[in-house]
């Protein structure tokens, strides 16, 4: 019977990890932003603005009850709509003592055509397209704190890139399983990037993309209750699986 009650307080103890959820922008900050079209029965349909910051807190927020539900200690950098600057996300993971941090995003493009959802980790690189994604995830970065967040970006990479990679193949895989053929979502796949939020962290991280605010179908997808549930619910799964 002791060594039973023993078994049980041991697993529940090497299961439980914390974690920190970063829904991206927020306040003043909206990010990527899109007008799509509300159908009201025995109303005149209207135009309504969908702001990225909004969408992201939403699907965090869902993110954080499953991994809560599957016994981990999970923390939001922002809980409502309010702006948090890097170092404030930064000085959260210190102080929740993270394991690791999850940050939520949402794509767009000048053009309408591109679409997908696709998964990041923090490791050097040589692709434009991906550069012109660090260019809106890191825009607020600029002068004598982009020179230090690019030294402070080589050391975190050397310490934690081998298990962002691993963080990051593994929630992407649970991702895409769950919305690829449900809903028609193209899996961009997993890439190295050097984003800001994710240096400062300073422990394995992962920055994810989940569809295009500027595709006019997949926005309608994407701010969707059911697709935010069942993406959330992979999420969560993709990083309990990672932890065991």
């Amino acid at each position: 019977m002791l060594l039973a009650l023993f078994l049980i307080f041991y697993s529940s103890l090497s299961w439980s990890w914390t974690i920190l959820l970063d829904p991206g922008h927020g306040g003043e900050d909206h990010g990527a932003k899109s007008k799509v079209i509300k159908h009201r029965k025995g109303r005149k349909s209207s135009r309504i603005t969908v702001s990225e910051k909004t969408i992201t807190l939403d699907i965090s927020k869902i993110i954080r009850k499953k991994l809560l539900s599957l016994g981990h200690s999970a923390y939001l950098t922002r809980s409502v709509d309010k702006s948090v600057s890097l170092s404030q996300r930064a000085e959260l993971a210190e102080k929740v003592k993270a394991d690791i941090f999850v940050s939520i995003h949402v794509n767009s493009e000048k053009s309408r055509g591109p679409n997908g959802f696709e998964t990041y980790y923090l490791d050097n690189h040589n692709d434009k397209a991906v550069r012109k994604v660090e260019g809106v995830e890191n825009k607020d970065v600029g002068g004598e704190e982009k020179i230090v967040n690019q030294i402070l970006i080589d050391l975190v990479i050397q310490r934690t890139a081998p298990q962002s990679k691993q963080l990051s193949r593994i929630v992407h895989s649970h991702a895409i399983r769950a919305i690829k053929k449900r809903f028609r979502i193209k899996d961009r796949g997993v890439k190295p990037g050097l984003f800001y939020v994710l240096a400062l962290s300073k422990r394995p991280s992962i920055l994810l993309e989940v569809g295009f605010l500027s595709h006019p179908k997949e926005v309608l997808k994407i701010q969707g209750p059911k697709f935010q549930e069942r993406l959330a619910t992979s999420i969560a799964t993709g990083i309990h699986k990672y932890f065991l």
